[in-house]
């Protein structure tokens, strides 16, 4: 039924996209939205994302996020679909986008592109920390705010939300608050710069194209240490040599980066336990653990 509604839509649009549409195809996507791929007439390609009206907020936050990361790309090393459309169309909502083709490679050059994001988008930050909206990890909300203490926005913007859910579903054991307020003040200690993250970048997030550029794609943005997106890239693997590699070429790890990652991973336990529970529980409290032990001591 939702084809016959994408096919609607797009025919709708047919004097801004140039061209009647062809064909569409379901793709395989996400748990939260449907995915299709569109041919037009003239040859051109798209991808779409379809959900219901109510879940309109969420396209709306992926379009902000990569109009906003689109700003700070370095196109001879990364790509990054901008958005063509996002049109709500009775009880649906959808996102147009460019397609684009995924491949596996080399990754040296994703690592050089998200580096080069990281440090341009740095350089001209306003040096707050946080995002301007509310936005969503998942179907779980990503908490607005902006502030120049980068240890408060990740205590009381990422980790702390994620925490009261799990507590409140009864997901977790470890009594964890007390130790928030020396997360704070540690996360502060290597004076962070303020950067443009991805977000969620773990390995299905990215790819390689014909041109052997980076991809990234499925953001959930905001102004924060660079160091969250590359502790995520190691959470669930898929990140090479080469892409770490890349990445140091351009703008080199802090040494003390590894006393970092676990904190910054748990925030995406966190949320894949609230989300998915399963396996995630057990690795959630292991970590909380893991953190509290280390800090409690301090």
């Amino acid at each position: 039924m939702q084809d016959v509604i994408i096919q609607e839509i797009l025919s709708s649009e047919r004097t801004f996209l140039g061209a009647e549409v062809k064909a569409i195809n379901a793709v395989s996507g996400g748990c939260i939205h449907k995915s299709w791929h569109i041919e037009l007439t003239d040859g051109r390609q798209l991808f779409t994302k379809s959900t219901s009206l109510k879940n309109f907020p969420m396209l709306e936050f992926e379009a902000d996020c990569l109009k906003t990361l689109n700003k700070f790309t370095n196109n001879t090393y990364l790509t990054i679909p901008v958005p063509i459309a996002l049109k709500k169309y009775h009880n649906y909502s959808i996102l147009i986008l460019p397609w684009l083709n995924l491949e596996q490679g080399n990754q040296t050059n994703l690592g050089k592109g998200l580096a080069l994001l990281h440090k341009q988008s740095s350089e001209k930050t306003s040096k707050k920390f946080g995002w301007h909206n509310e936005g969503f990890i998942g179907l779980n909300i990503q908490k607005s705010g902006l502030s120049n203490n980068w240890g408060e926005v990740f205590v009381n913007l990422r980790l702390l939300p994620q925490l009261e859910i799990a507590s409140q579903k009864k997901l977790i054991t470890t009594k964890f608050n007390k130790v928030l307020d020396k997360l704070t003040t540690f996360l502060n200690r290597h004076n962070p710069k303020s950067s443009l993250v991805h977000g969620d970048l773990w390995c299905g997030n990215s790819a390689i194209n014909e041109n052997n550029q980076g991809i990234i794609f499925d953001p959930a943005c905001y102004w924060a240490d660079r160091e969250v997106d590359i502790a995520m890239t190691k959470l669930f693997g898929g990140f090479s040599k080469e892409f770490y590699d890349g990445y140091k070429e351009i703008w080199p790890f802090d040494k003390s980066i590894e006393t970092r990652t676990d904190i910054y991973n748990l925030y995406h336990l966190l949320n894949h336990c609230n989300l998915f529970g399963g396996s995630y529980i057990n690795q959630t409290n292991d970590l909380l653990d893991k953190i509290k032990t280390e800090f409690e001591s301090c």
